[in-house]
């Protein structure tokens, strides 16, 4: 074979050829257009642009809850506090933190008293970072350390919200 033959040598090559030719683009482009098509759109007429879709792209990453501060709370429970705020450590004992339930560990914090606890759960102490103002209200923090306290054998009293003590103080 020379440099100058052609490759095309008979008709039912040359037809092959030429079906192929036109019918080769045609598939490439169905399945561009149908990759294409598959995608999520963006503009007009998508779900991007819909309230929700907005508001959840430009909502900030922290995020906050406003509330009043005169309005009425409700308590969260001691467990579902401690889960939340105090498990990751206490559950574990990472960074000596006295572990849930392990008396010989907490009698010496629980000797200290309620106010002395309380100080240094609210303010931090050692590897353990100041609970108060975060998440949580220091009522809430201090009942999830009542819990905690009692189950290694305190003894402590659940502390009240102010809107109990006041009513249990008129009633005597």
């Amino acid at each position: 074979m020379s440099e100058h033959d052609a490759f095309i040598k008979t008709p039912r090559q040359l037809i092959t050829v030429v079906v192929l030719a036109f019918v080769v683009p045609v598939l490439l482009i169905a399945l561009l257009v149908s990759y294409v098509g598959a995608g999520k759109r963006t503009g007009a007429g998508s779900d991007g642009m819909t309230a929700d879709a907005i508001e959840a792209r430009i909502r900030p990453v922290g995020g906050f809850v406003l509330r009043a501060a005169d309005g009425p709370r409700t308590l969260r429970p001691a467990e579902d506090v401690y889960k939340a705020q105090c498990a990751a450590c206490h559950d574990a004992g990472a960074a000596g933190a006295p572990k849930l339930g392990d008396t010989a560990a907490w009698a010496a914090r629980i000797k200290t008293g309620y106010e002395a606890l309380l100080a240094s759960v609210l303010k931090g102490k050692g590897a353990m970072p100041a609970q108060a103002g975060g998440e949580f209200e220091d009522l809430e923090i201090a009942r999830a350390m009542v819990l905690m306290a009692n189950k290694a054998g305190a003894g402590f009293d659940e502390p009240k919200a102010p809107a109990a003590k006041e009513a249990a103080a008129g009633s005597k």
